[in-house]
């Protein structure tokens, strides 16, 4: 590898690639700009420098331009990027993993089934229990197809062909399922469903923030653990992984919708910019995933005043003609 070098710190040593570091770095760059610019705009436009001055005054208050930063537009955004981040994380292990570039959360049938979960939920369990424990139906529907469909899978092992060909199988069960739950749920809940289905952080508070930060902070230790191993993981790990991949996607879901594609996109951008190393594409895959969907999200909240449209429409529309381009490139190879 030209472009890398050692690095140790006392009993570590890992080896380092410069042009990721590079990347990675410019992507954070940019990722901090497009923040800062999606803040200041919207119903109310401030400046960049506002918000700034808003963002680190050191008297905190939430009156006026600080109540917008700091309660409407600022969990907005957090909420868009973690959930951007961890389902283009979801599918960078996924193509990893079954060794096939199209691999991505929806494919395998990981959104579908949550929808579905969270679709039942809404129609006929929020009523009773309250609408605070959708995220952890979402999350249920989501274990529940990654686990059905490893079953299926399962034959002396798991093969990436066949994890495919059942997980395109049981997504398409799932949408199945979860339009005929469309149909038969009371009319005044069906309209909150359909929004869910599409994709959207519309209304995100700190409260959606700090559950989000609580499932990812679950899994981030046991994938750090595990990165070094994904193009080369054994059965035990390339379950554990699997599993991992779900709990990333399912999270994220729960908090902001079946939005779709961005664990197809964002891994494909970052193979591009930074090469095919797993640890080295991650962080810029996660970068790439948040700017995806703060930035359709932007797009939803400000273009079309006064309709604030869900972010997985914008997603949608790029992610469709990307997915035929790969089918076409694949074609070709």
């Amino acid at each position: 590898m030209a472009n890398a070098y050692s690095l140790r710190i006392g009993m570590l040593s890992r080896r380092v690639d410069s042009r990721a570091c590079l990347w990675n770095l410019v992507l954070l760059a940019v990722t901090l700009v497009t923040i800062l610019l999606v803040l200041s705009r919207g119903a109310v436009p401030l400046s960049p420098w506002q918000v700034m001055h808003i963002l680190f005054a050191l008297h905190h208050t939430i009156e006026g331009n600080a109540f917008i930063v700091w309660e409407l537009r600022l969990p907005r955004v957090v909420l868009a990027a973690m959930v951007g981040g961890a389902l283009a994380l979801s599918g960078l292990i996924l193509q990893s993993l079954v060794r096939n570039p199209l691999a991505s959360p929806d494919l395998l049938g990981v959104t579908s089934g949550a929808s579905a979960a969270a679709v039942a939920f809404l129609s006929f369990g929020a009523g009773v229990l309250g609408q605070q424990w959708m995220p952890l139906a979402a999350i249920a529907g989501a274990w529940g197809t990654a686990l059905l469909i490893y079953l299926l899978t399962w034959r002396r092992g798991v093969s990436p062909y066949r994890l495919v060909l059942v997980g395109v199988g049981i997504s398409a069960l799932m949408g199945a399922v979860a339009t005929g739950l469309l149909l038969l749920s009371p009319f005044n809940t069906t309209l909150s469903s359909y929004i869910w289905l599409t994709g959207s952080v519309y209304g995100a508070n700190w409260q959606d923030v700090t559950s989000l930060t609580g499932w990812l902070a679950l899994v981030a230790p046991l994938l750090v653990l595990l990165a070094r191993h994904v193009p080369i993981a054994l059965e035990r790990r390339r379950s554990a992984l699997l599993l991992l991949s779900v709990a990333l996607a399912g999270s994220a879901i729960a908090h902001a919708g079946a939005i779709g594609f961005v664990g197809l996109i964002a891994p494909h951008m970052a193979k591009r910019l930074v090469g095919r190393t797993f640890v080295g594409s991650a962080l810029a895959t996660v970068l790439i995933g948040a700017n995806l969907v703060v930035v359709s999200d932007w797009v939803g909240r400000t273009l079309f005043l006064p309709l604030d449209l869900p972010a997985g429409i914008f997603i949608s529309a790029l992610g469709s003609p990307f997915f035929l381009y790969l089918l076409i490139r694949k074609r070709h190879h």
